[in-house]
C-alpha cells in the first residue's frame, strides 16, 4: 500500500479512536441523583418526572440548614462549604 494511500487512512483511525475515547459511555456525562460535587461546586441533583419539590438538608460547617428545590440540579455552594445534602422525606 502506498503511502499516500495508507497516511489517510492512518489519520482517520487515530480522529475516529480519539473521537470514542472523548465521548465516553452514554450518558456518563449526566448528573448523578442527590448530592454531588464538581472540584469547586457542591449540587443536589432532584431526579423525578413528576415535578415534585422536595426539602434536603444541606450539611455545612455549624448549624445544618433545610432547603426545598425543584425538579433538576441545584447549585448549593462552594464545594469547600458544603458537606452533602440529602433528601428528608418531606415535600415542599
Amino acid at each position: 500500500m502506498s503511502l499516500r494511500r495508507s497516511l489517510p487512512a492512518l489519520l482517520g483511525a487515530t480522529a475516529l479512536a480519539l473521537g470514542m475515547s472523548v465521548v465516553g459511555a452514554p450518558g456518563a456525562s449526566a448528573n448523578p441523583c442527590g448530592f454531588y460535587e464538581t472540584s469547586r461546586d457542591a449540587y443536589y441533583n432532584h431526579c423525578t418526572s413528576d415535578g415534585s419539590r422536595v426539602i434536603i438538608e444541606v450539611e455545612v460547617f455549624g448549624p445544618n440548614y433545610e432547603r426545598c428545590v425543584g425538579p433538576g440540579v441545584t447549585w448549593l455552594g462552594s464545594a469547600g462549604k458544603i458537606d452533602g445534602a440529602h433528601y428528608v422525606g418531606r415535600t415542599c
